[in-house]
């Protein structure tokens, strides 16, 4: 049992990140075309600047793997400026943002077998591997959507080089 519980444990995340990532790249992109009441962006969000500011995300956020790649899907990376390009980084954006959410509501599975300071050694992993993939998917939105408005709010310097903008799933 306890060989069980260990096999459970080790392999459950992998198991429930590869299978929901996957399971989101065939959803059509239509699903994710617009924001959701979950991916839309918040005002305590400040434009991305709290991403910036407080997470420093520009530091990290080039060290988290590309796990669409990884599944047969769309490179995170924005190959160009141009308005279908952004559209579409958009598009995955949310879709991965929306995988990352799903792939941490399945924490509680993990309650159902173990003690708990085993519960909360998962809960911690299921926000330490899904939380920061979140906020960088919504940070580089945040930036995609100011360069689709135009030119008046694309007033961050590091928004004017497409190479910068990065994602991650």
């Amino acid at each position: 049992m306890k060989l069980l519980v260990i096999a459970l444990n080790v392999f459950g995340w992998p198991i429930i990140q590869l299978a929901l990532g996957r399971l989101f790249l065939l959803i059509p992109d239509e699903v994710f075309a617009v924001d959701s009441w979950l991916t839309r962006t918040r005002r305590f969000e400040q434009s991305g600047r709290i991403y910036r500011q407080f997470f420093l995300i520009q530091r990290w956020k080039g060290l988290l793997p590309d796990g669409a790649s990884w599944l047969g899907g769309r490179s995170k990376k924005l190959q160009s400026r141009r308005c279908a390009d952004l559209i579409t980084f958009a598009i995955e954006t949310r879709r991965a943002e929306v995988a990352h959410w799903y792939m941490l509501l399945c924490t509680p599975l993990f309650y159902l077998w173990n003690p708990l300071w085993a519960c909360v050694v998962m809960t911690v992993y299921g926000i330490a591997a899904n939380l920061p993939c979140i906020l960088v998917q919504r940070v580089n939105r945040i930036k995609i959507e100011r360069i689709l408005r135009g030119p008046d709010t694309a007033t961050a310097p590091e928004m004017h080089t497409a190479g910068s903008i990065t994602s991650v799933s």
